[in-house]
């Protein structure tokens, strides 16, 4: 038997380019956090729209979500955007 792939409004959470904000963890509590055509964005199910939070995201392995940080990992490096300084 695979694994199980949990779907939530078309993004698979069980990709290393997704992930989800949890309720109540101070920063995009909710949204879910994903990187597609070289951006990341923030999609929001309660308006089911995407905003983009940062541009020429190439080469990402993954994403992670810890509280406001979002961390972009690359293959040399990773870099950190504080979800709570974003306009």
């Amino acid at each position: 038997a695979g694994k199980s792939v949990v779907i939530v409004d078309g993004f698979d959470l069980d990709s290393p380019l997704v992930c989800e904000g949890i309720v109540g963890d101070g920063c995009g509590g909710g949204r879910i956090f994903y990187v597609a055509d070289e951006n990341l964005y923030a999609y929001d199910p309660y308006v089911r729209e995407s905003l983009l939070l940062c541009k020429g995201v190439k080469n990402a392995l993954a994403i992670e979500k810890n509280g406001c940080i979002i961390t972009i990992i690359f293959k040399e490096k990773s870099l950190s955007l504080d979800l709570s300084t974003l306009t």
